[in-house]
């Protein structure tokens, strides 16, 4: 046997000894490899009975449970409370509102309220200056007459008598000097105006009347004896706004003697209200 012979045959038995070194693992691994388990699921609990523990008739009962899945979110229309509610918020706030425009309305009129009394109030103090002035004005001349009428029964004179229209018998001259008495009456009615006297008589206010009573009215005469001024004062007992005007309406068609006073003078003219 050659050398080449004796080569191949130790090759093919090596080969042959690894065949049979693979055949005999892999039977090996065959018989001992552990069998792969099966999942049994979870057993579940459906009551408090004899089954509850998740057996019926000696079998147990295992499936797989499936997981919850997430469900996208639902948007959902709003409600009627929805509804409800915002409409409550727009009341409230329309409440509010109303409030604050009810207070700022109170403000203003106790504001107007007090602005008118301290109108009033300054409208009072100028009449009660105006009456001051006009009882010292009176006063004076009161005085001057009474001095002028001890100097004539000195000088055997004596004063002519008042008329029945609260002027005196004085010549037309005389007049334009003004009436030392400076008050009468007329109609029923009365006036007072220092140093002047009563062209006419006084004009008689309307009958149309509403309530019983006087009315004093403060007039203001310029030098020629028109009245430029004249409004319900201090005296009046007639609240009635229409009855005072009738009064205020009939002193502006008063006329009076002039005089040479370059200012103006104040009066007064006093009508009675009586129904018939």
């Amino acid at each position: 046997m050659t050398q080449e012979q004796k080569a191949k045959i130790e090759s093919a038995l090596v080969t042959l000894l690894l065949m049979l070194s693979l055949l005999c693992v892999s039977m090996y691994v065959y018989i001992y490899a552990v069998p792969e388990q099966e999942d049994e699921g979870i057993e579940i609990s459906f009551g408090d009975g004899d089954t509850g523990g998740g057996q019926s008739d000696g079998q147990v009962v295992s499936a797989a449970q499936p997981q919850p899945t997430t469900a996208p979110p639902v948007v959902s229309a709003p409600s009627n409370n929805d509804l409800m509610t915002q409409e409550d918020e727009s009341d409230a706030q329309l409440r509010l509102e109303q409030e604050k425009k009810r207070r700022e309305q109170q403000e203003a009129l106790a504001e107007q309220r007090r602005r008118q009394a301290e109108q009033q109030a300054r409208e009072q103090a100028e009449r009660e200056a105006r009456e001051r002035a006009l009882a010292e004005q009176q006063a004076r001349e009161q005085q001057a007459r009474d001095k002028a009428a001890q100097m004539g029964a000195l000088f055997g004179q004596t004063d002519s008598p008042e008329g029945a229209n609260g002027t005196n018998n004085q010549s037309a001259s005389s007049a334009t000097k003004g009436n030392p008495i400076g008050h009468g009456n007329s109609g029923g009615n009365s006036w007072s105006l220092a140093g002047r006297g009563l062209q006419g008589s006084l004009p008689k206010p309307g009958t149309n009347f509403n309530q019983e009573g006087k009315v004093v009215v403060d007039i203001i005469v310029d030098k020629n004896g028109n009245v430029v001024s004249a409004k319900a004062g201090k005296g009046t007992t007639i609240s009635d706004e229409s009855t005072r005007q009738l009064a205020v309406k009939a002193a502006y068609k008063a006329k009076f003697t002039n005089t040479d006073r370059p200012d103006k003078q104040m009066g007064t003219i006093t009508y009675i209200f009586r129904f018939l």
